[in-house]
């Protein structure tokens, strides 16, 4: 036996395979949030238009969540472990060729296509196809913690982005990014498992062993069969379009344009990104205990509290702003990252409570609908701000869509649909 199965004797696997998974899930998070703190410099270097830079933040955002369904079909075919570690080269392959472009196709090619492509397929349908394989016990918790990466991925990133850009350049920034993809692949391969059964054991919690999923030798078909299906659902089409608005309102708007927005009323942008991620550090706080509630209490009620104590706050931003960090800024960061990816826990539990087995890549196409909204947010703010000079009507138009979100989660229907 050797000294790594004795250690994992000891500790159940889930937790090893948990684990791993957080560190991915901390990477993407830190590749793909990256380029809302190169919008300046890349204007200033190439003269590219903010509405340009935000098209190729835009591709990203679409295919981070487009490719989220296949890459769960993809993981039903071939594994978790390989598709994760093939993301994550992809990943370092984008950011990388990002330091030799020229033009603003080559952008959207390398942080668009690229990137979008490789975090897309460790995207959150990964987080809801591991808890599905791999924890009966402590499953929505588990997903809090995850999602949480998220967050976490920004905090660690954002600063050190933000400060490179503005010391020794932004390509530099490009090459840590790439680097970092790289020495994760090896962790990946060493200790994420595709399932319990492969490693002698059983989900956390679970009573009696469950086979491995049999080998799904079409997955593109498999994702567009779910989707066929769960479209002839009212429940997906709720879920989607308040998982559409959460993106607009997060990703999309404050995470590509919180730090712009912020640095026209003066403040500096490392200032403002160190905000954005502390927005991170409370978001840990925030999504792990909306995991934990999500294992308690109706997650329709949940997921209706979150967006519209969200679009409250966005409503009250655009007053907030100005040259230096005042305590109702403070006020307003702390707030939204607890509620930043809070929604995740429980529209998880929806789609896996209404739509059984087929849960993860029906919650790859609702994730899908929240890129495709991010993605809108992200140009549609940029181009208000290149004709109007000013963010405002983007934060508020954000926060009404946050109340319509609020009624849509609490119109869900209780019974569970086949998919």
């Amino acid at each position: 036996m050797t000294q790594l199965e004795v250690r994992t004797r000891r500790v159940h696997w889930a937790w090893w395979v948990a684990g791993v998974s957080f560190i991915a899930l901390l990477g993407a998070a830190g590749f793909r949030a990256a380029p809302g703190v190169l919008i300046d410099p890349l204007h200033q270097e190439f003269g590219w238009s903010r509405g340009t830079i935000s098209l190729a933040v835009s591709v990203n955002l679409v295919l981070y969540g487009v490719i989220s369904p296949f890459a769960a079909a993809l993981m039903e075919r071939f594994g978790m472990r390989k598709v994760v570690a093939s993301a994550l080269v992809l990943v370092a392959a984008g950011s990388g060729l990002t330091v030799v472009m020229t033009a603003s196709w080559q952008l959207i090619l390398f942080w668009g296509i690229f990137v979008g492509v490789g975090t897309g397929s460790m995207a959150l349908a990964f987080v809801a196809t591991m808890t599905s394989r791999w924890f009966v016990k402590h499953r929505g918790l588990v997903s809090g913690v995850l999602t949480a990466a998220g967050a976490t991925g920004q905090l660690v990133f954002l600063p050190v982005v933000a400060n490179m850009a503005t010391t020794v350049g932004w390509r530099w920034a490009s090459l840590v990014i790439a680097a970092v993809a790289l020495l994760v692949v090896p962790v990946v391969l060493i200790f994420l498992r595709d399932h319990p059964s492969h490693v002698g054991t059983t989900a956390l919690g679970a009573t009696t062993p469950e086979p491995p999923p049999a080998p799904n030798k079409g997955a593109a078909r498999r994702a567009l069969q779910v989707l066929g299906t769960s479209m002839r659902s009212g429940t997906f089409w709720l879920l989607a379009g308040g998982f559409a608005i959460c993106g607009a309102s997060t990703n999309g708007l404050v995470g590509t344009h919180f730090v712009p927005a912020a640095h026209d009323h003066g403040i500096p942008m490392t200032t403002a990104a160190g905000l954005l991620a502390l927005v991170g550090i409370f978001d840990v706080a925030g999504t792990i205990f909306s995991g934990w509630l999500t294992d308690r209490i109706d997650p329709r009620w949940l997921l209706g509290a979150y967006y519209a104590l969200r679009g409250g706050s966005l409503l009250l931003l655009p007053g907030l702003f100005g040259p230096s960090v005042e305590p109702p800024m403070w006020a307003f960061i702390i707030f939204y990252g607890l509620d930043w990816v809070a929604t995740v826990p429980p529209t998880v539990a929806l789609c896996r409570d209404r739509f059984g087995m087929s849960g993860p890549i029906v919650f790859g196409w609702v994730f899908a609908s929240h890129q495709l909204g991010a993605a809108f947010a992200a140009t549609a703010a940029g181009a208000t701000r290149d004709h109007m000079g000013s963010y405002d009507f983007a934060w508020y138009g954000a926060g009404l869509l946050c109340m319509v979100a609020a009624l849509m989660s609490v119109a869900i229907k209780r019974q569970k649909i086949a998919a």
